[in-house]
């Protein structure tokens, strides 16, 4: 009995929580919930501004590759491409893979070549660690046949950890472009390799500058076979390894037939990044 007219004496009480506190309390979590609104359409827009950007640049890395077709075998030619990133940065690394030539088993030319990166930090954009994303050509190997092969390979990978730090990179990586054809009953092999070598820095803009500097160039006679490997001399220093390239193969081997004509062409081309337009 007693509990029940405690009961009873408890709903006919009207002072309840004062209007003023009520306010407050409802204020503040509504102040909260907007809080916590604004936090995630921040991280939300961010993300998908960093998407964008991302995006975007993976066009841009594709066209630089292109262009390096273009620069590479002109001595003088000069290109300059600019690019707009809130979240990225272009980087050059050098030596970062070393291919060697090999007529009939014999080394007869090794070239040092450097990248070009283009690293978003992981902590505005990442997809997975280990994530590999082929852009162009389709195919990982780093020998390509064909008049309209490229000589640069791009794609996109998420290694962790490096030593440069944690990113997303997009790469450009010069890879071998074969050429045949047959005059007079003799066959010819031409193979192209541009040659990427550090130029200034002075980031004074988004840009990338190419220049052609020259193109050595070697012949050798009846050549039966062309075995053509990849390696990586910065493998630790750099973190540019094997895996981190993910080439189908490093070693390659061309039979050409007795008695070809093999000419090799090496196209130096200076990076340079940041030069103001």
């Amino acid at each position: 009995m007693a509990l029940r007219n405690s009961l009873q004496r408890l709903r006919k009480n009207k002072r309840a929580i004062s209007p003023a506190i009520s306010t407050t309390i409802l204020t503040s979590a509504i102040i909260v919930m907007l809080l916590v609104t604004i936090t995630f359409v921040n991280s939300y827009l961010n993300g998908q501004i960093a998407q964008n950007d991302f995006n975007s640049m993976k066009q841009f890395m594709q066209t630089l590759g292109l262009q390096v077709d273009d620069v590479a075998w002109i001595p003088g030619r000069t290109q300059t491409l600019t690019y707009a990133s809130k979240y990225g940065q272009v980087a050059f690394r050098s030596p970062a893979m070393t291919y060697c030539f090999y007529f009939d088993g014999t080394l007869v030319a090794n070239f040092s070549v450097g990248v070009i990166l283009f690293n978003i930090p992981i902590t505005d954009y990442s997809v997975a660690n280990n994530y590999f994303e082929e852009i162009f050509p389709a195919s990982n190997s780093f020998l390509q046949n064909g008049t309209s092969a490229p000589v640069c390979r791009a794609f996109v990978t998420e290694k962790l950890p490096m030593p440069d730090g944690s990113y997303i990179r997009i790469v450009v990586a010069p890879i071998v472009r074969q050429l045949n054809a047959v005059i007079n009953g003799v066959n010819y092999a031409r193979f192209y390799l541009p040659i990427l070598n550090q130029g200034s820095s002075p980031q004074f803009a988004q840009s990338v500058t190419l220049t052609g500097l020259n193109v050595p160039h070697q012949i050798s006679n009846n050549v039966n076979n062309v075995m053509i490997t990849v390696a990586f001399p910065n493998g630790v220093g750099m973190g540019l390894t094997s895996g981190f390239f993910n080439f189908a193969a490093t070693s390659q081997t061309v039979n050409l037939g007795s008695g070809s004509v093999v000419e090799i062409y090496g196209g130096n081309v200076t990076v340079s990044l940041g030069v103001s337009a």
